[in-house]
């Protein structure tokens, strides 16, 4: 795929970084050594997406370009190399569904699923209402709460058709939940709640 089909047709004439995203870059940009600035660059990216309603325009790619004193070019493979960042306009709800082998094997097929019953829309494409656009991705890093569905910034996790549908439902009049485990799981623990070696030693002494 050429990054020119990756980019939105319909560019904004101007981009410029507001006070509270001055201050932000300001901050990431002092966490790496003079001339090193560069290594900020998807700190800024994200600032910039985070600013224009989850979408990053050109003229934002060439304003951290210029901030970072790189090639805009150099900025731009960064931008689209990562599924985080979005050239191109997406819903108010960015709808990401991990397809890795322990989201799969747990159900996310189910999600997808849900997802296509309600919305009618596949990987790539944003609701006809405007509300909800989707990706399919590879590991989100949450396996041992699998399977995963990403809502913007935030992790929903061992989701099944019907939480799934619950949380579009809510998303759809601007409701958002509470993020997390949808079956109260703390953490990385068990399905049947926290477990410790000293619980396990005393459940088989009461079992002798």
């Amino acid at each position: 795929m050429s990054i020119s089909t990756l980019i939105a047709e319909n560019q904004p004439e101007t981009f410029s970084f507001t006070s509270e995203s001055e201050a932000e870059i300001k901050q990431q940009i002092a966490k790496y050594p003079a001339g090193r600035q560069a290594s900020a660059v998807k700190s800024l990216l994200y600032i910039a997406q985070k600013q224009n309603d989850n979408w990053i325009p050109m003229r934002a790619v060439e304003a951290v370009a210029e901030r970072l004193e790189m090639p805009v070019m150099r900025v731009l493979e960064v931008a689209s190399f990562y599924s985080m960042f979005n050239l191109k306009p997406v819903g108010k709800w960015y709808l990401q569904v991990c397809g890795t082998t322990p989201c799969m094997l747990r159900g996310a097929d189910d999600i997808s699923r849900c997802i296509k019953d309600k919305l009618k829309i596949a990987s790539g494409e944003t609701s006809a209402c405007g509300k909800f656009s989707l990706l399919e991705v590879e590991c989100l890093g949450a396996c041992v709460n699998a399977p995963i569905l990403q809502v913007n910034d935030d992790f929903y996790e061992d989701m099944d058709y019907q939480a799934t549908a619950r949380l579009l439902d809510e998303l759809a009049v601007d409701n958002k939940p509470e993020f997390g485990s949808v079956i109260g799981r703390q953490g990385s623990e068990s399905e049947d709640g926290a477990t410790t070696l000293k619980a396990v030693k005393k459940t088989a002494s009461r079992s002798k």
